[in-house]
């Protein structure tokens, strides 16, 4: 039975603190789940049991995952050398809903305050020894903040002036546009090049691994209280 869900950031933290070090399969046991073989097929399954043994109570609503206390969690794969293996998903790209700013956008309502928990990543570690990092709550810093807008805002101009089918993942310094579906035959609606609707595939926003590096980066810089 997963618990209810954390009612201060002292109290996500306290259950944070008591899962660093298990392993998947141990955390798995407590909910009567067994880990996939691999999660090839089963990109967010880590994901998703941490939600449940920590009491994220938001499931797909487009609100912070820690509703209450207003903290994201993401999950966040290293390598042996503590690097962050692949970029992080964030939330889906508005290719419908337009017109939106920075100040009220779903990726940064996302990234305000966020819960990092580092797994093992190492494709060569089965996934049911893979263990649990400590977590670490952050916020983005003004210059942060401000990089990330600028790559929102270009990569937004480009979805609001039809040119969604010109975005590649190069663009972006920290936050790139990338297809964001189960399969190839998934489509949705945007705004095509001549203003009308076309087809396209759906799109995530992802931080890059040179992002999530210097963010674990700056919290390990940081003086002991």
């Amino acid at each position: 039975m997963s618990p209810i869900a954390p009612q201060s950031e002292a109290e996500l933290m306290q259950r944070v603190e008591q899962i660093a070090g298990m392993d998947l399969a141990m955390l798995a046991s407590r909910l009567g789940l067994t880990p996939p073989d691999t999660l090839l097929h089963h990109k967010g399954w880590a994901g998703q049991l941490l939600e449940k043994i920590l009491g994220a109570d938001a499931g797909s609503l487009a609100e912070p995952d820690f509703r209450q206390i207003g903290v994201e969690m993401k999950t966040l794969p290293i390598n042996r050398n503590g690097q962050p293996i692949e970029a992080t998903y964030v939330c889906t790209v508005p290719l419908q809903t337009l017109g939106e700013n920075w100040a009220s956008s779903w990726v940064r309502n996302k990234l305000k305050r966020v819960l990092w928990v580092p797994i093992e990543g190492d494709r060569d570690i089965p996934v049911h020894n893979r263990r649990i990092g400590q977590g670490i709550l952050w916020s983005p810093s003004s210059q942060q903040e401000e990089a990330l807008r600028q790559d929102w805002e270009e990569l937004m101009d480009m979805v609001c002036l039809g040119d969604i089918e010109k975005i590649t993942a190069k663009q972006g310094a920290y936050l790139q546009i990338r297809p964001k579906a189960a399969d190839s035959t998934v489509k949705t609606q945007a705004v095509g090049s001549s203003g009308g609707k076309i087809l396209t595939h759906p799109r995530g926003f992802y931080l890059r691994t040179r992002f999530t590096a210097e963010v674990l980066d700056s919290v390990h810089r940081q003086p002991p209280d």
